[in-house]
């Protein structure tokens, strides 16, 4: 698949902000939360926010949402002629049965989880601790 552009979808899409700390502060979000709560239900849409902020500018097609009937992958990113899945996580847990079928079905053989488990590869997917995702493009 070439020129992720051409398979955008208008009726499939997810709205973010420019600035994780706006979003936070917009949604009245106290910081206590965010840091003391392991399990805080807002905690995924700041950190795909955030990892959006870090690699929007990284690669020269923008991140795109991909989304089916069975579930949906953060953002799919074009770099050269490779598409790769990334899957934002605001925890540990690495559970992301959508994420995982879509490395299988495309034959993806590159793949990233941007989680707090730390930098690791695990076959066709790499993990990226939250501070490393600004640097994506150096690293892969």
């Amino acid at each position: 698949m070439l020129d992720l552009p051409a398979y955008d979808r208008l009726d499939s899409f997810k709205l973010f902000m420019f600035d994780t700390g706006l979003l936070k502060n917009m949604a009245g979000i106290d910081n206590a939360a965010i840091l003391l709560k392991s399990d805080y239900q807002f905690k995924g849409p700041l950190t795909e926010n955030y990892v959006l902020q870090q690699i929007k500018n990284q690669f020269d097609v923008a991140p795109r949402y991909y989304s089916n009937r069975y579930g949906e992958i953060d953002f799919i990113i074009q770099y050269g002629t490779d598409v790769i899945p990334v899957e934002a996580k605001g925890g540990r847990d690495k559970s992301a049965p959508t994420f995982k079928t879509y490395i299988k079905e495309h034959d993806a053989s590159l793949a990233i989880r941007i989680s707090e488990r730390g930098y690791r590869r695990e076959g066709a997917i790499t993990n990226f601790p939250p501070y490393l995702a600004g640097r994506i493009i150096d690293l892969i």
